[in-house]
């Protein structure tokens, strides 16, 4: 079968033209209405060992990371993740945590408890990824790769941009 130029360029237009209407179907963006948050798994299990750090303003005293392997992008849109803040002393608490990006949203679904289990929030709220308070976790994580231009990409190029560093804030230290 032989293509003219002609027929690689209508096929190429039809291609462009049915793209956004791909996108606008996945689930995850601002024009979808019938957007839903999937079901919440449990907390995966993490490492301390694993975890790979987050830049983070110089005030901040404690140690700050993510384990990658807990890292997953769900259809609706969400990156769902394990943070662990280390103090001086070795002591550790941990979130689990989503991030909506297309909304720059986080969301607490879990903390670790003193005794090393996971106590699950009782009606866990949307709240703007910059109203994190009193700590900016969420908001470091989804600036310096779990959010890429406002959009949830893949575990493993979250992975990579948390590795080089690329999207790391100015005038923040890796701790």
């Amino acid at each position: 079968m032989k293509f003219t130029f002609a027929a690689a360029l209508s096929l190429s237009a039809a291609a462009a033209l049915a793209a956004p209407c791909c996108l606008a179907q996945s689930g995850n963006g601002l024009d979808n209405p019938d957007w839903a948050e999937e079901p919440v798994q449990a907390p995966p299990q993490f490492s301390k060992d694993r975890l790979m750090p987050l830049d983070m303003p110089a005030h901040v005293s404690v140690m700050v990371g993510v384990d990658p392997q807990t890292i997953v992008v769900g259809g609706d849109g969400v990156v769902r993740y394990v943070i662990a803040m280390t103090n001086a002393t070795g002591s550790t608490n941990a979130v689990y945590e989503g991030i909506r990006c297309i909304t720059d949203e986080v969301k607490t679904y879990a903390r670790l408890n003193a005794s090393g289990q996971w106590s699950l929030l009782a009606n866990p709220a949307w709240k703007a990824v910059n109203d994190n308070m009193p700590s900016h976790h969420a908001q470091a994580f989804a600036r310096q790769g779990g959010c890429q231009n406002r959009l949830a990409t893949s575990q493993q190029e979250i992975v990579s941009a948390l590795k080089t560093g690329r999207m790391a804030n100015p005038g923040s230290r890796r701790n």
